[in-house]
């Protein structure tokens, strides 16, 4: 099932733009221009991730903002298009000799499986901080998985870029 195409953002999008770039103190836009590409259908993320960034203490201000400000856009995978794909992409990561057991296992219980699943299943872009290393054997990365399935991934600035994003900061 095909969709136009949507920007499917990773744990780590929102996790690196909250500790490092764009804490909420320093750039409130950028959590602004998420919401407002989510509003218009251009970004979306899954439960899955949801549920990762939703495990902070009540005075988490990214736990708060993703319970209030984008809880709506973390997108079910309780679908059987996904069931579908997750299957097919855990089926090939077990076959692959270069990814050690306990990678293989950890990616079948984390988000990232489900995240690219989605994205195979409704043709989305992932926004991932990771990055493709064709010897990994510790990790099965997103990238990995992404080429081997022709899914396409970006990172956060490229994906700003495409959406002709401008994150403006207040000199006070």
């Amino acid at each position: 099932m095909k969709n136009k195409v949507k920007f499917l953002l990773d744990a780590n999008v929102f996790i690196e733009a909250y500790r490092r770039y764009y804490s909420f103190d320093i750039a409130p836009s950028f959590w602004e221009l998420l919401e407002k590409f989510a509003e218009s259908g251009k970004i979306i993320s899954i439960d899955r991730i949801g549920n990762e960034l939703k495990k902070g203490n009540n005075d988490d201000p990214l736990r708060n903002w993703a319970i209030t400000n984008f809880d709506q856009w973390f997108m079910s995978t309780d679908d059987q298009n996904v069931f579908s794909a997750y299957r097919i992409i855990i089926e090939w990561v077990q076959k692959q000799l270069q990814f050690r057991e306990y990678a293989k296992a950890e990616f079948a219980s984390v988000a990232d499986s489900w995240l690219i699943a989605y994205a195979l299943a409704y043709n989305h872009t992932i926004v991932t901080h990771e990055e493709y290393n064709k010897d990994a054997k510790k990790r099965v990365l997103i990238p990995n998985v992404c080429k081997a399935f022709n899914i396409p991934y970006i990172n956060t600035f490229d994906m700003l870029r495409a959406l002709k994003a401008e994150v403006t900061i207040n000199i006070i």
